[in-house]
């Protein structure tokens, strides 16, 4: 069994990123079950998406990931990185954007957060333990494919490479050609080969 959790903000692609990844799993033969749990999501709130796939063949019956379980877990922001952290499992792989969105509130107060002291936060407290963290450069990747419409599938790309879940690179590629809008598909496609360049 395979636990993955995908958390950011509304509009950032958190659904369709973990509708791609059931899609590649699907096509592998697998069962797979899906939840999503969306807060304010139309007005920036936080997005999160719960992935479950039986990989050996066994059968999923909850689409919820439980705390400390995920294998996986791909945030958008880092303050959703951090606020997911719970759910990694112990020697799971947090991957993580490290360009903040900055919530309503936040941003009203003239005090932004930093994301710098969050992805540090996240490392301590990783430290020490058999769990990875894996800090994407999202602006970077983005400036390289042109729009930001392409996270999701930036993230889920540095995600696949990292061998956490046994979906590659080329199970991707199907999974958005199947699930995304046919003008969208060579963005993503693009997506893929930046982000694993």
């Amino acid at each position: 069994m395979r636990n993955v959790l995908l958390a950011g903000v509304g509009g950032q692609g958190t659904v369709l990123a973990a509708k791609v990844l059931a899609q590649a799993a699907q096509e592998k033969g697998w069962q797979v079950r899906t939840a999503e749990t969306i807060g304010m999501a139309q007005r920036g709130g936080n997005v999160v998406s719960h992935v479950r796939m039986g990989d050996a063949g066994e059968e999923v019956h909850a689409p919820l990931v439980a705390r400390g379980a995920a294998d996986l877990v791909i945030a958008f922001e880092p303050a959703e990185a951090a606020r997911v952290l719970p759910y990694l499992a112990p020697d799971g792989v947090l991957v993580t954007a490290t360009t903040p969105v900055q919530p309503v509130t936040v941003a009203l107060s003239g005090r932004p957060y930093r994301a710098d002291a969050i992805v540090a936060r996240l490392e301590a407290q990783i430290a020490g333990t058999p769990a990875r963290l894996v800090a994407v450069d999202d602006a970077a990747l983005v400036a390289r494919v042109g729009s930001r419409k392409a996270l999701n599938t930036l993230l889920l790309a540095r995600a696949l490479s990292v061998g956490r879940i046994p979906l590659d690179l080329d199970d991707l590629r199907r999974a958005i050609e199947a699930c995304v809008k046919p003008a969208y598909v060579p963005l993503n496609l693009a997506a893929i080969d930046a982000a694993t360049a």
